[in-house]
């Protein structure tokens, strides 16, 4: 018998710029107020739940902090062309320059900014965050990332 047990919402948010690129374009500079669910799928423990709702949320909560009112850059990007100059972020696509103050932003080792690879990086690092809290019984953590009410890119990883 599997258990699954979610948080969501509530104290788990944060407010970010970012633009996505798609079709070898590149949307305008906006934000949202991302909302976060995430469901963790395991064994019961030897104290009957799959984990503590606590720890839980104190993990994405502090997974969520860096990423709050910042700027949100997708490293990896195939698009963008992105350099560094000392305490500065430089970004370009096309015509248009963006030059942002490192303090600003939240660079992330993803190729796009989308709800969907948002969630695959917080999925990646909850499963981290609960093999070092030693919870060994986690089956799979699924993770959405609701950009609008609505509207979420999800990613589930099983282990």
């Amino acid at each position: 018998m599997q258990h699954k047990v979610t948080v969501e919402r509530n104290s788990l948010r944060f407010s970010a710029g970012h633009f996505a690129t798609y079709e070898g374009d590149c949307e305008p500079l906006h934000g949202h107020n991302y909302d976060v669910i995430v469901e963790v799928e395991g064994d019961l423990t030897e104290d009957s739940w799959v984990i503590d709702f606590r720890l839980l949320k104190q993990i994405v909560r502090a997974l969520c902090k860096p990423l709050d009112h910042r700027f949100i850059l997708q490293r990896n990007s195939a698009v963008l062309s992105i350099g560094e100059n000392g305490d500065y972020w430089e970004i370009a696509f096309g015509d248009r320059r963006y030059v942002m103050p490192k303090s600003d932003v939240c660079a992330l080792p993803i190729d796009n900014s989308t709800a969907e690879r948002l969630a695959e990086w917080l999925c990646l690092r909850i499963k981290d965050a609960l093999a070092g809290a030693g919870a060994t019984n986690v089956m799979s953590i699924t993770v959405g990332i609701e950009e609008a009410p609505g509207q979420a890119g999800w990613c589930t990883l099983t282990l």
